[in-house]
């Protein structure tokens, strides 16, 4: 359960545009858990998810996209988890995901629960082929999913098991290095991607879930790599960093009987480009106060476009820190 004498915000780093601060690996991680020090903050997996790193903690609400969305529409409200309390945690590996491949994801799940306790209640995998298509258009990352039905027969086969929560292996057997992501200046390639695969179990289900690939290459990198992807380029598998956050993360419910509604948020936090999502609409519908901080990204939707008027505009998140705290 979160301090209830801190105030709730939410920040917002969408999945895919290419944010300079939190379009990478986790490198929004850092600033998470400074805003989490004074508030309980809602936030997108992606801003936190850092290959074997997590930046979650019991101040944060790791809140997918989908469920981002309609939190601030006032379709569902959440209930974060006590400290110690933990909920159970089913996976879906594709089946097509080699061997040898599969077996590090396998020793990992073994390490989380050995040396952290996050054990994985039940393991599926998918009857078929799921076909991750990989796209990226206009500089935004989005995909397809060719069989998109054996991945929700899996995760309603884990639902009716009493799971909580849900992880998704999915295998990229392509090339998905990007130069430009490398060096800390382009968009997450499977962003997008991965982004419509968490939708689907979110939108089905109504429950947390979070997607790691499982690459054909598992290589570690030997190179010194720009900061912002360092973490990835240390990780044969991402599995840990979404475990350890769906271990935590917060019951969905309707928007009667959560602890956390939208109303009791304090202030919305975005990209000064990013404002024309769901959740930034509905907000400023709903009178929740809006933030704006200069973290440019490829989207070109500011407020003065969308008549929106923010309660504040500020150059850094640390800039904005100070001035809510």
């Amino acid at each position: 359960m979160p301090n209830l004498a801190k105030k709730n915000i939410a920040i917002s780093i969408p999945t895919g545009i290419g944010a300079d601060i939190g379009g990478y690996a986790g490198d929004f991680g850092y600033i998470a858990r400074k805003f989490s020090r004074y508030f309980h903050t809602v936030i997108n997996p992606n801003a936190v998810n850092g290959g074997i790193f997590s930046a979650i903690n019991n101040d944060m609400s790791y809140l997918e996209g989908y469920l981002f969305d309609e939190f601030f529409e006032g379709k569902i409200s959440i209930t974060p988890k006590k400290p110690y309390e933990q909920n159970k945690i089913g996976i879906i590996f594709e089946s097509v995901i080699p061997k040898n491949v599969l077996n590090i994801h396998l020793n990992t799940l073994s390490a989380l629960e050995m040396v952290k306790g996050i054990k994985t209640q039940e393991i599926i995998y998918t009857k078929k082929e799921v076909g991750v298509e990989i796209k990226i258009e206009n500089g935004i990352s989005y995909g397809n999913l060719k069989n998109p039905k054996t991945l929700l027969d899996a995760a309603d086969n884990l639902v009716k098991k009493g799971i909580e929560a849900i992880a998704v292996v999915c295998y990229f057997d392509e090339d998905t290095e990007d130069e430009d992501y490398s060096n800390g200046i382009g968009i997450d390639p499977i962003g997008g991607v991965e982004a419509i695969i968490s939708h689907l179990i979110t939108k089905n289900f109504k429950i947390p879930c979070a997607h790691s690939p499982a690459f054909l290459n598992y290589d570690i990198s030997e190179h010194v790599e720009n900061k912002k992807v360092s973490s990835e380029m240390i990780s044969s598998t991402y599995l840990p960093c979404i475990m350890e956050a769906l271990s935590i993360a917060p019951k969905i419910n309707d928007y009667k009987n959560g602890l956390i509604k939208n109303k009791d948020i304090e202030y919305l936090i975005v990209p000064t480009t990013a404002m024309g999502s769901k959740s930034v609409l509905a907000a400023d519908k709903n009178n929740i106060k809006i933030i704006a901080v200069d973290n440019n990204t490829v989207c070109d939707a500011d407020y003065k476009k969308l008549n929106i008027e923010p309660f504040a505009h500020f150059k850094t998140y640390e800039e904005c820190l100070e001035n809510i705290i």
